[in-house]
């Protein structure tokens, strides 16, 4: 953390875990994952993807929810005005809009459509978690310096505990990645990795056992 911002108090506390968690998956679709894509060639982004399917497991082994999301519109018309020209072939029913395969196997719960970048914008992904009284948050996907970062700040807007497991999100650019992990963390989130997020929600899935 840079020095300048925690001499003036940023990134003075973590958030910590609380009562219950969830994992949430952002835009791990093929149009983000398949090197035939434009926007699918990042090594950073597939290895997130096989660390995310490890947390996956953990979390319905365990009982705690998995939301996915993907964006996908219905027509261009109904796209916000993306400045990526790429984001605005992602049709729904196509191929570029399924999730990747490696995520699809691992089952999330729920799996939403989104135009917009946060995971709940305009989305039933809050109303979802609260109704199965989740309090916790566990950001994964893509791509961290732009949907993975609205839906973290959304997240903590609307009263998450927010944490980022940083080696199952990524990003075409490293120095990009890094930055908005750093600025989250000291603002937002805690950053954390899979191994973290995995021994989390096992010792939650070990506790609601013994209920």
């Amino acid at each position: 953390m840079s020095d300048v911002y925690a001499a003036r108090g940023y990134g003075a506390r973590p958030v910590g875990f609380g009562e219950k968690p969830a994992v949430v998956v952002i835009d791990f679709q093929k149009g983000f994952t398949d090197p035939s894509f434009p926007m699918g060639s990042a090594p950073m982004v597939s290895s997130a993807v096989e660390k995310t399917v490890s947390v996956m497991h953990a979390a319905k082994k365990a009982g705690a929810p998995v939301i996915a999301c993907v964006i996908a519109f219905d027509s261009k018309s109904t796209a916000p005005r993306w400045k990526v020209d790429p984001v605005l072939d992602l049709m729904a029913g196509s191929v570029a809009c399924e999730l990747d395969e490696r995520i699809a196997a691992a089952q999330p719960d729920v799996v939403l459509h989104k135009t917009a970048p946060s995971l709940f914008f305009a989305t039933p992904a809050g109303a979802i978690l609260t109704r199965e009284r989740v309090d916790t948050v566990i950001v994964t996907g893509c791509i961290t310096s732009g949907c993975v970062r609205a839906s973290i700040i959304d997240a903590f807007s609307l009263g998450f505990r927010v944490q980022v497991a940083q080696d199952c999100v990524g990003d075409h650019d490293e120095a990009a990645h890094a930055q908005n992990l750093a600025d989250v963390g000291r603002r937002y989130a805690d950053i954390i990795d899979s191994k973290t997020a995995i021994s989390e929600i096992e010792r939650w899935g070990t506790k609601n056992d013994k209920r």
